[in-house]
This record gives structure tokens, sequence and C-alpha cells, in this order.
């Protein structure tokens, strides 16, 4: 299957515009056929952008179970949720040994949601320390950080200390609201030449309920797609959501504004509901 294909960043090496995300049936423990699965049916398909993280249960296993001679092939990103840099190095200790990996292609300061977390990162053993570490002794290539709590937070994060890549929410709800991530942190991204990664696509299949708009799977993938972003990623719970979530990546025609905002005028009315994975009300400082 022809995936669209971008860039990681401003001079980073080529990635499937379409990623597999660590969530889903990944994000247990004990499937590991059905998870393996999902994993196999993703690189058939031609994914070369695969993420996981700490938290997540048996994901960073399932992967180092599946790769096998295809890790050099992948893009492979994980995060970490430490914030002291002892204990952010531990963790990507135990993921590299879980992917069964020397290196991660990226690493990720996973959920940042206050501004208190920055300002800990100014200390010598916080977690900042530790992803810079980890970068100068090769142990990753990349460093990024992660966030869909607050908008301004995120931001400030990535403003403040330097990162090569950011993860962030990108749907037709969270286009709605007036400080969408993508319009207040994309273009502050963009202009430090960092990549950026899509997630919350689907907004967890809220966005498909009649009710809500009735976006479809298609329509989702479109919309983020056509943002200006690298990449996006899509946890999956079976190998027919892989193959689903690949069509549409490879079906896919970019929006214009226009049909951009019509997907957005859908679900606005609802959109603070869907938009779940917000704080109530924006940090303040």
């Amino acid at each position: 299957m022809n995936l669209p294909l971008g860039t990681f960043g401003r001079d980073g090496p080529p990635i499937t515009r379409l990623g597999l995300g660590g969530e889903g049936i990944l994000r247990t423990f004990g499937r590991e056929a059905e998870a393996g699965a999902v994993i196999a049916e993703a690189l058939a398909a031609g994914m070369t952008y695969l993420e996981s993280a700490r938290a997540y249960a048996g994901s960073e296993a399932y992967y180092g179970a599946s790769l096998g001679s295809r890790r050099s092939d992948i893009f492979l990103a994980s995060k970490a949720h430490d914030r002291s840099r002892r204990g952010a190095l531990a963790m990507l200790e135990t993921t590299l040994r879980s992917m069964r990996t020397d290196a991660l292609d990226l690493w990720q300061l996973h959920d940042v949601r206050d501004y208190s977390e920055i300002d800990d990162w100014e200390h010598p053993e916080g977690a900042y320390a530790a992803f810079v570490e980890a970068r100068e002794r090769g142990l990753v290539r990349y460093i990024g950080l992660t966030g869909h709590h607050d908008p301004a937070v995120l931001r400030a994060a990535l403003e403040r200390f330097a990162f090569d890549a950011v993860l962030l929410p990108i749907n037709p709800a969270e286009g709605s609201l007036d400080d969408a991530f993508e319009r207040t942190v994309v273009p502050a991204a963009r202009a430090r030449g960092m990549a950026v990664i899509g997630m919350k696509v689907f907004a967890r299949g809220l966005l498909f309920d009649p009710r809500a708009g009735g976006i479809t799977p298609a329509e989702a993938v479109a919309y983020a797609l056509s943002a200006d972003i690298d990449a996006i990623v899509l946890g999956c719970d079976d190998t027919a959501q892989v193959a689903e979530n690949a069509a549409a990546a490879a079906g896919f025609t970019p929006l214009d504004p226009a049909a951009r905002a019509a997907l957005e005028t859908r679900v606005a009315s609802v959109a603070g509901a869907l938009a779940y994975y917000r704080a109530p009300a924006s940090s303040v400082r």
C-alpha cells in the first residue's frame, strides 16, 4: 500500500505520514498474538513510524517481540513520564530492553501539563537533563515532548527548552476551539524546525457518533493529514482497524481550509465534550 510520505521535521529522515500508536490492543498485557498481528499488519501496510510509551502496559514489549530484523526499517519512538533525571534514564533503560533495541529514534517527555513541571526542568537532576544526556550518549536520536492538557503550557515548554519534536492533538473538535493546539502550538514548533506529530485524531472514537457530527474515520484522517504536521499516530484494536486506517491515509486528498472548517462546524456544538483530553480550564500563570 502506498502510504503518503513525509519527513521528520525540517531535516529529518523520511517517515510514513501514518504511524501505529502504542495504545489500543497494544496497551494491554498478555495479548501477544493479537498485538503481534496488529504490528504485523502495520508493517505489511508499509508503516515506518511506530510509537509507544513506558506507561502503555505491555506495548513496548509487544514491539520488541515483533520487530526483529525489521527494526532497521522503522522509525521507533517511545516516551517516559518520570520527572527526574535518574528516573527518566531508568525508564529509558527499561524501554530499550523491552523494545530489544540499542537506541530509539525518538524519545519523548510524556504528557506535559503544568508550568511547574517546566520550571523543574531547569534543575540538573530534572527530567530534561536525562533527555539531553540520552541524546549525547547516542541512546536516542531525537528528543521530543508530548501534551494534550493545555496548549499554553505545551507552547511555553517548547519555547523555553530545545526539543526536536512535539506530539499534540489534531482533530475537527480540537480545531473548532479558540486556542486549538494547531493554531497556538504548531506555528511555534515549526518556527524552531521541530517535527510535529498528531494524536487524538479520532478523539477516542467520539467523533464518529452521529449525535456528535458523525465524522467518519476517513474524514478525520484527511482533516489531520491536511494540517501542517509530519505524521499522525493511531492506536488500533485489531488488524481490521489497521487496514481501514491505512486505506484512509493511502487514499487521502488534502482538504482545503473551507473543507476543514466545514468538519469543525459539524462538531463545534459538542467540541468541549469531544476534547475530553484537555484540562477543564486553561492553566493560569
